[in-house]
């Protein structure tokens, strides 16, 4: 089982929407995937989906249900397999955090489709619409990414 772990600023937006987008695409499509998120800050810990979000997956299908916000631990990095960052400042956080990612473990989440870039944080955009097209479109190149390179595993 491959564990994944969504990291953003509070974790009421983004990285809840990526964990949830990225639970449905495995559910369509199959694997054995452990996900969960995080935050950086401690600010909301304990708090809902922001609600903005939390509509913005229901007009997709998806239910994120009693979520509730979570600040990324020190243990954290050793229980995941891959810790899927939003943005630059939040894997400049965790470093400060952890002091280094040894193990390379810390990442990007549009960093794997064609078009690298931070996806911008919707609590202050407002544009909750963009932070999903953009989620969604990194969900699905990870999922793609993590699946070939377990068919490259399986096939060696």
């Amino acid at each position: 089982m491959k564990k994944v772990m969504f990291v953003c600023l509070g974790n009421i937006c983004r990285s809840p929407m990526a964990e949830y987008i990225f639970r449905e695409i495995v559910s369509e499509r199959g694997g054995d995937f452990a996900v969960a998120s995080s935050a950086t800050s401690s600010e909301e810990a304990g708090n809902s989906v922001y609600p903005p979000a939390a509509a913005m997956l229901a007009r997709h299908g998806i239910r994120c249900g009693d979520k509730r916000a979570a600040q990324f631990t020190r243990s954290n990095y050793h229980e995941y397999d891959l810790i899927v960052c939003m943005e630059r400042r939040n894997i400049s956080s965790l470093l400060r955090m952890l002091g280094s990612d040894p193990d390379g473990k810390i990442c990007r989440l549009l960093d794997f489709t064609d078009s690298p870039r931070d996806i911008a944080d919707p609590w202050y955009t407002r544009d909750f619409e963009t932070a999903y097209e953009e989620i969604t479109e990194g969900c699905e190149a990870l999922y793609e990414a993590l699946s070939q390179k377990e068919k490259e595993f399986t096939a060696k």
